[in-house]
């Protein structure tokens, strides 16, 4: 999937001139994060967001910083500072030349950038201007949407069986003496591991797979150094 078909289209803007009061009242109106801000071209110079209105006077959460401090912060940072805490327009809290993304990019892309930059939106950009948004809940919807894949016809237990040896047999965190059988969609799994870790890891690779209804963990944790095991929970459960 790429930015084009999970942002959202026709997203709100304001302009540089907005003011802090009606940004807000938007953002609180329509139950959004962020704001994109276009000049009198349309071009996109920066974002506000929820993270910009933090450090305000109104609230009284403006930076207080001891005397040494503010030396050593020096002039320019403070006039910066107190101009984003008592600015009256966006153009005095937003972020500038704010990270965008092609229309075409990738969602891995998209996941790298934020991850990145630290960020929760991405302006989608093509040679017409600003298309539209990407936030970390597009990015949920799609989780959402892929989750609902279409029935394998192909999913019989041999092919199910085949499909997690092979998506298990090229991780690096591989079972040893790994093992899967499979009934009627019923998955077991058998081996040894040397951490839970690796447990947890085989049962979603199996449960990943299309066709599969249950998973039943007979993977037996084993102590490297002392070569003490500890059974399944789920076999020490069927034991009890």
């Amino acid at each position: 999937m790429r930015a084009h078909q999970i942002m959202t289209k026709g997203c709100i803007t304001v302009t540089p001139q907005t003011t802090i009061e009606a940004a807000a009242r938007i953002m609180l109106d329509r139950r959004i994060s962020g704001l994109p801000v276009l000049d009198d071209k349309a071009g996109l110079v920066g974002i506000v967001s929820e993270s910009d209105f933090l450090r305000r006077s109104e609230i009284g959460t403006g930076r207080r910083r001891p005397a040494w401090l503010r030396f050593l912060v020096g002039p320019g940072k403070s006039a910066s500072e107190y101009v984003h805490e008592r600015g009256r327009r966006v153009e005095d809290v937003m972020t500038r030349d704010p990270v965008t993304i092609d229309e075409n990019a990738p969602l891995e892309e998209i996941v790298r950038l934020m991850e990145k930059n630290d960020i929760k939106r991405l302006p989608v950009m093509s040679d017409k201007g600003l298309l539209g948004i990407v936030t970390r809940s597009n990015l949920l919807q799609a989780v959402a949407s892929i989750a609902h894949e279409i029935p394998d016809p192909t999913a019989d237990d041999d092919h199910i069986r085949d499909r997690i040896v092979r998506e298990v047999d090229c991780a690096d965190w591989k079972p040893l003496g790994f093992e899967v059988t499979v009934r009627n969609g019923v998955v077991h799994l058998h081996g040894l591991i040397t951490a839970d870790e690796v447990r947890h890891a085989s049962i979603v690779a199996a449960q990943n797979i299309a066709g599969v209804k249950e998973v039943h963990d007979h993977l037996c944790l084993v102590d490297t150094w002392s070569g003490y095991y500890v059974e399944s929970p789920d076999d020490t459960k069927a034991a009890s």
